[in-house]
């Protein structure tokens, strides 16, 4: 199915895809960086329009979303295709290459959402800004009918398209993989402009928390860390902040992290932000939710599995303080 993309214009030998800042130029019969958008007989085509890769039910917590309805379960769906090359891909046989799919109709998924019983959908596992035009089209039939949207995204889309989505976003949980620079343009091929301008957008557009896969020797230093917390603390200390611990996967050969420095991590977050969870590892400390004002019990975790304890009105039953947790 050939559907029109959005945000593109011809240039000599090809078209220019202006949907994220790899501005890819595109010849004939040929795809972009993502894989889902290709220039046919001269026109840029959203190939993987309503293309699925995975479709189930999750829970939210494992998005990661720890503040957004603790507890419930979303509608979780995928392309194929990301705009980013990251050698650590936990999902590189469908980020990375064509992969078999299903074609979902915009109104098919709606239906699926309302009978799964679940918050939404959630456009995850892959890129979901690449899937531009179904995330708009879906996006505003779930909005219509109740439904929410939840992205789970890397955040490198240009600022116009990004605009025009934000007003049907719930909440999204971006990756801000460093703070760096050279780390987006060297390591995993992408602006971290584009991605700052995302965070700093959705922090006043929806419900945002944040994921930072720690590396061992590529972005896990205490200097860099701190720049990173620095950034954060500046969307506001209830900004939500997530350490996720990495793995070898994909092309990448560096260890796992050490738990040590992923609480070392949390230690530095955690003087200047309220609510800093670590991903991938069972440390105790840092899996519930806990009121910055008197310290008790919000939310218990295990696992996946969220249940509010300690917030009714949406205020800390203990203290009164207003809660940061969307219940």
């Amino acid at each position: 199915m050939n559907h029109a993309a959005r945000f593109w214009r011809k240039v000599k030998d090809g078209v220019r895809c202006e949907l994220c800042p790899n501005f890819c130029m595109i010849g004939p019969g040929d795809a972009g960086r993502c894989l889902g958008r290709r220039n046919v007989g001269g026109e840029l085509v959203a190939f993987t329009y309503g293309e699925t890769v995975s479709m189930g039910s999750d829970p939210i917590e494992k998005k990661p979303l720890y503040h957004f309805h603790p507890g419930t379960s979303i509608l979780s769906v995928a392309t194929y295709g990301c705009n980013l090359a990251c050698p650590f891909c936990q999902n590189c046989e469908i980020s990375q290459e064509v992969a078999p799919t299903r074609y979902v109709a915009p109104e098919h998924l709606v239906t699926m959402a309302l009978e799964s019983g679940g918050l939404g959908v959630a456009f995850t596992y892959t890129e979901p800004m690449v899937w531009f035009e179904y995330l708009m089209d879906a996006g505003r039939m779930l909005k219509e009918h109740g439904q929410m949207v939840v992205l789970v995204t890397n955040g490198m889309i240009n600022a116009e398209p990004l605009e025009e989505l934000l007003p049907l976003v719930d909440a999204m949980n971006v990756d801000l993989k460093s703070i760096r620079p050279s780390f987006y343009r060297d390591y995993v091929r992408g602006r971290l402009g584009a991605v700052l301008n995302t965070v700093e957008r959705a922090r006043r557009s929806c419900h945002l928390e944040l994921t930072t896969l720690l590396i061992p020797g590529r972005n896990d230093s205490e200097e860099e860390i701190e720049e990173l917390v620095d950034f954060v603390a500046g969307l506001g200390p209830s900004t939500v902040l997530h350490f996720s611990r990495y793995f070898p996967r994909h092309r990448a050969k560096e260890p796992p992290t050490p738990v040590a420095g992923l609480v070392a991590a949390a230690e530095i977050a955690r003087r200047k932000l309220d609510y800093v969870y670590l991903g991938n590892v069972v440390v105790d400390q840092y899996r519930d939710t806990l009121c910055p004002q008197c310290g008790s019990l919000l939310v218990e975790r295990s696992g996946y599995t969220g249940v509010v304890r300690g917030i009714s009105g949406g205020k800390c039953t203990n203290c009164g303080r207003i809660s940061e947790v969307v219940t």
